[in-house]
């Protein structure tokens, strides 16, 4: 990237865990960020975690609402009249532990809300500003996970929603081909965030039993997406999966 140039990115869920740590690896890469999420307060540790030189507008935002969403993407266009990045990760995990048949409809909505609906909220407002943007394009990357592939125990809302954003991912990458907007998706496994804090007391395996599971650094993850956000529009990562080397993802079942 141009030192010259600074570029725009959106980043949701930022207030904490994989979210902040792609702000800050943005932020300090040069990058131009809006980090997103419900409270305020995470977002300005966020802000103040990046330093005094970073250029990091913080915007909250529900991702499940429209309204909310535009307001967003309003202020970012307010702020630096382009966007050349939307890093959709916000999302929740949803009743943990709770068997199929128990999950009310209100838990089973209140993730799909946030992970497919919000991913899809979010992608559309960034899609209609790179495709109007004069030079045209920009780059999505969403925030998949292992469960993109494979469930856990007890996450059918989680498990399919993102099993959805796969389907969201080669939709914008089909969509966008004309525009210049690249799309592409990471999936995660394990990265140690306040979600995954479970994983190092003991989390249910497939076999019925409670195991404790190696974790990584959110800092490698958010390398790999600074990579993702900074090659040329010719080029994407398509689909790129990085987890704790030793989890038990490979040889699952």
């Amino acid at each position: 990237m141009s030192a010259r140039v600074k570029k725009t990115a959106v980043v949701t869920g930022a207030g904490s865990g994989i979210g902040r740590s792609v702000a800050l690896a943005l932020a300090g890469a040069g990058w131009a960020v809006a980090v997103a999420g419900r409270r305020a307060e995470p977002l300005e540790e966020t802000a103040r975690t990046a330093g005094a030189g970073a250029d990091v507008l913080c915007v909250p935002a529900d991702v499940s609402d429209p309204q909310d969403v535009a307001a967003l993407f309003a202020a970012v266009d307010e702020r630096y009249g382009r966007l050349d990045l939307l890093f959709n990760n916000a999302g929740t995990f949803g009743p943990g532990g709770v068997p199929l048949e128990d999950i009310s409809y209100e838990a089973w909505r209140s993730v799909v809300d946030v992970n497919l609906t919000g991913a899809f909220l979010c992608a559309q407002a960034a899609f209609r500003r790179m495709k109007a943007q004069d030079p045209q394009g920009g780059r999505i990357i969403n925030n998949g996970s292992i469960s993109a592939h494979v469930p856990r125990p007890n996450s059918i809302a989680y498990t399919a929603t993102k099993h959805a954003m796969t389907g969201l991912t080669k939709s914008l990458s089909l969509d966008g081909r004309p525009y210049r907007i690249a799309c592409g998706q990471i999936d995660i496994g394990n990265a140690a965030t306040e979600m995954t804090e479970r994983m190092q007391t003991g989390i249910l395996q497939a076999n019925g039993q409670l195991a404790v599971e190696p974790v990584m650094d959110a800092a490698d993850v958010a390398r790999t997406v600074l990579h993702m956000a900074e090659l040329p529009l010719e080029a994407n990562v398509q689909f790129a999966t990085v987890m704790a080397t030793a989890m038990p993802y490979i040889g699952r079942g």
